[in-house]
């Protein structure tokens, strides 16, 4: 039995009915804006632009056709083929983040897009916000939307990587180490896509490799989904021969006040956690500066506004390359999390390597120790295969959930490890727990 387990008379069919009817609140929007226009507009306007049709860096031709896209109404498209001074290359390079506007779908048609060394800065962003911008307004229906084998890579000389705790150079690799009138510390540009505050969203069917920090980060983002997405950063990138550290390389993160968002069929690894919910308010914080690694500002809005919420993951096949964990829930005081369902995970890590947990939920080392008891609640978790030293790990305080059809393979230990104590867990359901051999 697991140390700090309690148990309910509360029925698992009422959680499961509770996350069936999140599952179709999350879809039902969605599902209802793709609606396609009646074939008299469909005819009368322009279907597309591309960055083929204009002058300029390969950035400055992308951003032009999405501009262009938004005043028209139709898509924007960056195809394989990129016809760059009379001349066909298969590689797009970013010098600068690519810049998405509302109303506007980015089609990434079987490309390759590469940030360049000169590159300090995301690959894609929503252009409402960034350096200066401290007001940052709201921002509707935007659609990342690969088609075919569509890469996003790093850089091979980074000039910064990491979150903003890590100092470029000592802990983790950056060109930018010493260089006079360059921030010294990693932060939100590092991010490869950043969205924030908008509503009405999706990214699917991308790879991202070598991510020079969290490859897709939300802030304030709600009603999207995000899928078939592919993962591959190893927390270390060989430079000019040479092993070199790159810390805090997650798959996809949701940020303080996210909430109605579908997470599906996320596979590969990171250096970091492979998916993290994080909720960390800080009261100092303003947007638009480079001191952090929310370009939004992370102190609490209040009123309940930032707490993370209605969120669904399912089918999640990956590891965490790093040593970290596959999912992470993390909330501190101040801001709650609550109403998220985790419906299949498998650990995929190779002989060899090891995740900390497939799931930790919440921490005693940030935001002054653990969150209060009812902080975090309502978490479904169904259907995990692990290999990770611990299955599921509580870290901080966890009430009126379910953990029902876990199998950890390996060592004959807990399935459910509290090591936040017994005080942190309250009404917690566990079902179907199985520990097998190697």
């Amino acid at each position: 039995m697991p140390r700090g387990r309690a148990r309910s008379s509360c029925s698992p069919l009422l959680f499961l009915s509770i996350g069936v009817a999140l599952l179709g609140s999350l879809c039902a929007p969605l599902q209802a804006e793709a609606a396609p226009p009646s074939s008299a507009k469909a005819e009368s306007r322009r279907r597309c632009f591309t960055p083929n049709e204009f002058e300029g860096t390969d950035v400055e031709r992308i951003n032009q056709a999405i501009a262009a896209a938004a005043a028209a109404g139709c898509r924007a498209v960056i195809p394989q083929i990129n016809l760059r001074g009379g001349k066909r290359h298969d590689l797009w390079l970013l010098d600068s983040a690519i810049l998405v506007r509302g109303n506007t779908t980015l089609e990434l048609e079987g490309c390759h897009i590469k940030l360049s060394d000169r590159c300090r800065d995301n690959f894609i962003r929503s252009a409402n916000c960034g350096l200066g911008i401290t007001d940052i307004k709201p921002m509707r229906n935007i659609h990342i939307r690969g088609i075919g084998d569509v890469v996003l890579e790093g850089a091979d000389h980074p000039r910064a990587t990491g979150d903003g705790g890590k100092q470029i150079g000592t802990r983790t690799y950056g060109t930018d180490a010493g260089v006079v009138g360059e921030s010294q510390n990693g932060d939100w540009r590092n991010i490869g896509i950043l969205l924030a505050f908008v509503e009405r969203f999706s990214i699917e069917n991308l790879t991202i490799r070598d991510s020079h920090a969290w490859a897709i980060s939300l802030e304030r983002c709600a009603h999207g989904r995000l899928r078939d997405l592919d993962f591959a950063s190893s927390g270390f990138k060989v430079i000019d021969g040479a092993h070199k550290k790159i810390l805090n390389q997650d798959g996809i993160d949701l940020r303080l006040g996210c909430h109605d968002i579908l997470i599906e069929n996320i596979t590969g690894y990171t250096g970091d956690d492979l998916i993290a919910l994080t909720a960390i308010p800080r009261a100092d914080s303003r947007a638009g500066g480079t001191a952090s690694t929310m370009v939004s500002c992370k102190a609490d809005r209040g009123e309940g506004r930032d707490d993370i919420r209605h969120v669904i993951l399912r089918d999640i096949k990956g590891y965490c390359r790093g040593g970290h964990h596959i999912v992470r829930l993390l909330n501190t005081s101040g801001v709650r999390m609550y109403d998220i369902l985790l419906d299949g995970l498998v650990d995929t890590s190779p002989e060899g390597m090891q995740c900390r947990a497939a799931v930790k939920i919440g921490d005693s080392a940030y935001g002054g120790g653990v969150a209060p008891l009812g902080d975090t609640r309502r978490i479904i978790i169904n259907n995990v295969t692990s290999k990770s030293k611990y299955t599921i790990l509580i870290g901080g305080s966890l009430c009126d959930s379910i953990l029902t059809n876990i199998i950890r393979h390996g060592a004959q230990d807990d399935v459910v490890t509290v090591a936040s104590g017994p005080e942190y867990v309250r009404n917690l359901k566990t079902s179907n727990l199985h520990v097998m051999g190697k």
